[in-house]
């Protein structure tokens, strides 16, 4: 009988894997300022919307392009820490802080504390996160996609003021074609988009 037990526990399925959980890493190491530039004037940012994402999901996606574009995939046993737009607020908030104060564009204490001389509101970038995908070109060539829509614009005491806007796509070659070769092409591609974000939102305050 006992030995009857042991072999029907054995046969049991094993629990599920927990799947792997993954952010866009520790970003740059904090060292002594080598930028000589005058500081720029605070920027407030916005939440980052992500209209082309399935809302609340930490999924990794995932597109076959040469089989059917038009569809998303979530890989099974890999996640993201956090949402991927605010993975990439992260990311634009250090970029873009490493010559302004940045501040949250809901938080009316924090914009009356970056008031300009003059009494000039602080201007507000707002992003949103069109594609954010692992896409395979062919079963062997892939990429990550980001792509993001900036816009900037001047808050003012009778409405708000369009300075700029502009779409922004990177693609970064994945190194293997699974979820971990994504992750890191989705994380470098970030870091690229929001360094261009921080390049155009100076171009455009000029």
């Amino acid at each position: 009988m006992g030995l009857l037990g042991i072999a029907g526990c054995s046969a049991l399925p094993s629990p599920p894997s927990r799947p792997a959980l993954y952010d866009f890493g520790p970003g740059p190491v904090a060292t002594a300022p080598s930028d000589r530039r005058a500081p720029l004037p605070p920027l407030a940012l916005a939440d980052v919307e992500a209209p082309g994402l399935p809302e609340g999901s930490n999924a990794v996606l995932y597109r076959i392009a040469y089989a059917d574009a038009q569809q998303l995939r979530p890989y099974s046993q890999a996640r993201w820490s956090q949402p991927p737009a605010q993975l990439l607020q992260q990311r634009l908030r250090e970029q873009l802080g490493q010559r302004r104060a940045i501040l949250k564009a809901d938080d009316g204490a924090a914009q009356a504390r970056g008031v300009a001389p003059g009494g000039r509101l602080p201007t507000v970038l707002r992003v949103e996160l069109e594609e954010f995908s692992h896409l395979f070109a062919s079963a062997s060539e892939s990429a990550g996609v980001v792509r993001l829509r900036a816009t900037v614009v001047d808050l003012t005491h009778s409405g708000e003021v369009l300075r700029g806007q502009r779409v922004f796509i990177v693609h970064t070659p994945a190194r293997s074609a699974d979820a971990a070769g994504g992750v890191a092409a989705l994380a470098e591609a970030s870091t690229q988009a929001a360094k261009e974000v921080a390049e155009w939102v100076e171009q455009v305050g000029r």
